[in-house]
């Protein structure tokens, strides 16, 4: 428990920490073996009320903060990365791009099932041709005067396989460059909206990766959120917040390790002794412990500068680089201190050493992030 968390929140963590340890780490194995996207789980994470958690109360979400989140996603992140993934999705960027940016009328149309996990939503960003220049969109957006016609591609698109409510950056004019980009609310089983799910990732394997293909898909206009060229300023602001859940998941990710890895080193016996009376194995456990608590304090801060309305993108990339970066040391750590059966399934370490692995390429790789760090370093030139 933390001694910079407030009572609410250490509330709050004692009760995910039990609803993780009791209702998902028993099936974290098998969601990823099968590559099986969580429904009963998420529908427990609406239960307790985890899928409106950034949602304001009056339109059925819990009204909470980046700072809640933050502590949620430690919980959950610890014990199965893909319903953290899950979670992170379709809260921070799918649901917040709506509650942020959506009118009146699309949060009331919305934001009520989605809070309620009645609806699930994603973000549909990254493009076949696109990678850390996510917004370089080919995907179009064409007025036919009556309603908008959507044409194009997205790939890699999280909760896809599952999800009811899409938010969909597009571009009206491809040599305006950022500002012909706009983003649009797309709805599953829209005419000429195809999904198509996508297998065969290293890790997070039941997030529900997939395809999305428009083809002349018709949208009404009154999906649109907010007007024709903010789709640029929308999608970097929701990048720059939703790094702060990622930091968090990647939280989770280390602490599992070290909790794992601790566990091990206590009942594992070598020539006579426990592992956790050899020195060498004490110092790596020390190193996973001070870098967890560096992130976690990097990460509070982030999340701190969001909730009270200041200026955060910088320490939104710190926190980010610094908890992926440490969660691929933690749990590569934890995989030595177990050994050979860390190599091997069903090892809750060798699970998050692959999980861990994409926290350092989505939401903007770790080379995206220094830059963002760089240039607030350097200034202008």
């Amino acid at each position: 428990m933390q001694p910079f968390y407030n009572e609410q929140q250490q509330m709050l963590a004692t009760t995910v920490r039990e609803f993780a340890e009791n209702d998902l780490a028993p099936l974290a194995d098998e969601v990823d073996t099968n590559e099986e996207f969580p429904k009963t789980q998420f529908a427990n994470l609406a239960e307790l009320g985890l899928t409106g958690l950034l949602i304001p109360t009056d339109l059925g979400g819990a009204g909470m903060g980046y700072r809640d989140f933050m502590v949620v996603l430690e919980e959950i992140g610890a014990v199965c990365g893909s319903t953290s993934t899950v979670l992170i999705t379709h809260t921070s960027l799918g649901s917040e791009t709506i509650n942020r940016f959506g009118n009146e009328s699309q949060r009331a149309q919305w934001l009520p099932h989605l809070a309620a996990g009645e609806k699930i939503a994603a973000f549909a960003l990254s493009e076949p041709q696109t990678g850390s220049d996510a917004l370089g969109l080919q995907t179009t957006i064409t007025d036919d005067g009556e309603t908008y016609i959507l044409n194009g591609t997205k790939l890699f698109i999280t909760n896809a396989s599952v999800a009811d409510v899409f938010a969909v950056f597009v571009t009206a004019d491809r040599s305006a460059g950022y500002r012909g980009i706009s983003a649009i609310v797309v709805e599953r089983g829209t005419p000429g909206f195809e999904i198509n799910e996508q297998h065969g990732k290293m890790g997070m394997r039941g997030s529900g990766t997939a395809e999305l293909v428009f083809s002349d898909c018709a949208v009404p206009k009154s999906n649109l959120l907010g007007n024709v060229g903010d789709g640029y300023s929308i999608a970097l602001k929701i990048l720059d917040s939703s790094r702060i859940t990622v930091a968090a998941q990647c939280l989770g990710l280390a602490k599992g390790a070290l909790d794992q890895a601790v566990a091990y080193a206590k009942q594992r016996h070598a020539f006579g002794r426990p592992l956790a009376t050899k020195q060498a194995i004490q110092f790596m456990l020390a190193d996973m412990e001070t870098e967890l608590d560096a992130a976690r304090l990097l990460t509070y801060r982030a999340a701190a500068l969001y909730d009270d309305g200041l200026s955060y993108g910088t320490e939104s990339a710190k926190a980010k680089l610094y908890a992926s970066e440490v969660a691929g040391r933690n749990v590569d750590k934890a995989v030595q201190i177990h050994g050979g059966i860390g190599y091997f399934k069903p090892t809750p370490v060798e699970r998050m050493y692959r999980d861990q692995r994409v926290t350092e390429i989505y939401e903007g790789t770790s080379e995206i992030q220094r830059l963002v760090i760089s240039r607030a370093v350097i200034g202008e030139i």
